[in-house]
């Protein structure tokens, strides 16, 4: 069965306008007036399963993908500044830690009602597509929580610090009690979500297939996962499976050529439309992100010269747009905010994006550098230049080409894998500027931050955040105490 691509969209849109009246997650009785009876109900409830909020806000604003730009210069956002300062954020403001847990967990909550729906009914074969969903779905939604929310999994340790509560039944009560677990435990149920899920799904069963996990997004998910697991193989064979016989050279953003020849408004409509085939799952999300091209801590004058000469091993500049509001307020322009009126004449509505969960070119650097932890630099260098000759103006496979050697002189690395390693580091950093990729490098990782700091007499200086330091695990809303839910260590 097909899903009406209006009807979908309809839906995802009523649910946002229906979360801002609503109290926090666990705060009020589910309603279970609409029952789950019919395929057509089971996959819009489905379409529902995906965090409706986004991660921007914090993840870049504590990553090294922000500077301070000095006093006068910007806006002070609090929903910026505080996660700047690796300071707790206290509220639900949109952008904040506190929204995206709740959006997860309302995602997660959509899935387990469908799960459940499709035990209660004999739907047959027809709901495996949505039930693959649904388990993929939640799967995702924990493994974004369990990477924000507690220490980052350890390849080979013991992981056994706190989790996230791992839900898989509908709520029934207004207050219920959650154990968080280990982060242990906490991968294990996402494999097993992740894995049974897979199984079964069916990229054909609706109209814009990347609106939902598809075997293309969700093996880019699972590229992902297993890249967080160490298991090196497991994300080579997941990557490669993201795009038709493993050509990624067809299936990446085309940086140096057709965006590059797009007007602005063309630009960041291209940048997050489903029909493009680098896009592999897009999420509706109720955002502000756009509108903050002002932000006193954000993309600055140091940042932008990651796209200029002499920043990457060929010393030619890459070909993103890099845009301005006014000097050094820049965004990279990614994200064009669309607007949902309750009413046709309605002066007010719901802002929102269209927010690239997964892409080809995340899939391709991630095999990049797992073929590198394998041993194969010669595997991993040919994505390197793949992708590379997508992002290089005037690239010449013949003088730009890396190798080992190469990248390892460039960054006075005497170990080539490592040298080959950071390249693809160094890359993930510039080209997904402002898509919160950053964060979840650092913390895999173990990369020490550096935040610049402008005082009252604009004398600047600079702030560490090394790995094992609690504040890079951002903290649990207060709430959630109330279902036994203990908060992060200060």
């Amino acid at each position: 069965m097909k899903l009406n691509h209006t009807k979908t969209l309809f839906l995802a849109l009523t649910a946002l306008l229906i979360t801002q009246s609503c109290n926090k997650y666990l705060d009020t009785e589910p309603d279970n007036r609409t029952e789950i009876n019919t395929i057509d109900k089971l996959s819009q409830l489905v379409t529902t399963a995906y965090p409706d909020r986004d991660y921007l806000y914090f993840t870049e604003a504590a990553s090294d993908n922000s500077e301070d730009k000095g006093n006068g210069i910007g806006d002070l956002t609090n929903v910026i500044s505080t996660p700047y300062a690796w300071q707790d954020f206290i509220g639900n403001d949109t952008g904040s830690p506190t929204a995206y847990w709740n959006a997860c967990y309302e995602a997660i909550a959509a899935a387990n009602q469908a799960l459940e729906s499709i035990e209660k009914n004999n739907f047959g074969n027809a709901a495996l597509p949505y039930k693959g969903e649904a388990l993929v779905a939640r799967a995702y939604a924990h493994f974004m929580l369990v990477n924000f929310f507690a220490k980052v999994y350890e390849i080979n340790g013991a992981n056994n610090s706190p989790g996230v509560p791992y839900v898989t039944q509908p709520e029934t009560k207004v207050i219920q009690n959650y154990d968080r677990g280990t982060v242990a435990s906490t991968y294990q149920k996402i494999e097993d979500d992740l894995k049974a899920g897979m199984a079964l799904l069916n990229g054909t069963a609706y109209d814009v297939p990347k609106y939902h996990f598809t075997p293309a997004a969700a093996s880019a998910f699972a590229a992902r996962f297993y890249l967080f697991k160490g298991e090196w193989q497991k994300v080579v064979d997941f990557a490669t499976a993201t795009v038709p016989a493993g050509d990624f050279l067809s299936n990446i953003r085309p940086i140096n050529t057709t965006l590059r020849t797009y007007g602005t408004t063309e630009f960041n409509l291209a940048f997050t439309r489903s029909d493009q085939k680098y896009n592999l799952l897009l999420a509706t999300t109720y955002s502000l992100f756009q509108r903050q091209n002002s932000p006193r801590q954000g993309y600055g004058q140091n940042l932008v010269k990651m796209f200029g000469v002499n920043y990457n091993f060929t010393g030619k500049a890459t070909g993103h747009k890099i845009l301005s509001n006014t000097v050094p307020n820049y965004t990279t322009y990614k994200y064009k905010e669309l607007f949902f009126r309750t009413t046709p004449n309605a002066p007010s509505g719901v802002p929102y994006i269209m927010m690239p969960l997964f892409t080809a070119d995340e899939a391709l650097m991630n095999r990049a550098e797992a073929y590198a932890e394998l041993g194969q630099l010669d595997n991993a260098v040919k994505d390197i230049n793949t992708f590379y000759s997508t992002r290089i103006l005037s690239y010449s496979p013949a003088t730009d080409a890396a190798t080992a050697a190469r990248l390892s002189t460039f960054y006075n690395l005497p170990d080539q894998k490592q040298a080959v390693i950071k390249t693809i580091l160094e890359t993930k950093k510039f080209e997904f500027l402002q898509e919160g990729i950053r964060w979840l490098d650092i913390i895999r990782k173990g990369l020490t931050v550096v935040h610049n700091k402008y005082d009252s007499n604009n004398d600047q200086t600079f702030v560490e955040l090394k790995a094992g330091d609690n504040r890079r695990v951002f903290q649990i809303p207060e709430e959630a105490k109330l279902s036994g839910v203990p908060l992060n260590p200060r």
